[in-house]
């Protein structure tokens, strides 16, 4: 059988969920039997001086996407902040033309900073902080087909189960 496969691309500046929000989405498909993958883009390509001009997140994604594709795999959950941005490199780089759906997740500079506040450290959250507000800014750009979700006010099962809803997998 070789069924299309699908992509989900989860995208939206620090702070707004895009991990949490694919963790749990993970544990009520596996709940469901649903088969799929996770990969979280921004372990990709993490180096330091980074790589971004060499392509090595879609070679990384053209690598693993294969090895789950050879076990079966023909769901992927892909969260990366600015992914729903490039949406035709991401599905070119899984090498077998998937149905591309993609939600972009926002939240308030002032949620952001709740939220970011939480998990980095005094050093670094400044910087987490401005890195933030950019890719929100650069985000604004997100063609018109992506789904939107503002999860200020909204907990990550309310978010996750909203993207199940839409997203049609059983």
């Amino acid at each position: 059988m070789n069924e299309r496969s699908e992509v989900l691309l989860i995208g939206g500046r620090a702070g707004v969920g895009k991990t949490s929000v694919a963790l749990t989405m993970h544990w009520r498909l596996a709940e469901r039997g649903v088969k799929h993958a996770v990969i979280e883009g921004d372990n990709l390509d993490q180096a330091h001086p980074p790589p971004w001009e060499h392509g090595l997140a879609e070679q990384n994604l053209s690598a693993m996407w294969g090895n789950y594709r050879a076990l079966g795999y023909r769901r992927l959950i892909y969260t990366n902040t600015v992914s729903v941005l490039y949406a035709e490199t991401l599905a070119a780089a899984m090498g077998d033309d998937p149905l591309v759906k993609a939600v972009l997740l926002s939240a308030s500079d002032q949620t952001a900073a709740v939220r970011l506040g939480g998990r980095e450290s005094v050093t670094t959250l400044g910087s987490h902080l401005a890195r933030s507000r950019e890719r929100a800014a650069e985000l604004a750009k997100t063609p018109p087909w992506v789904w939107r979700i503002d999860t200020d006010g909204k907990d990550v099962p309310a978010v996750a189960g909203e993207i199940l809803g839409r997203l049609g997998w059983p």
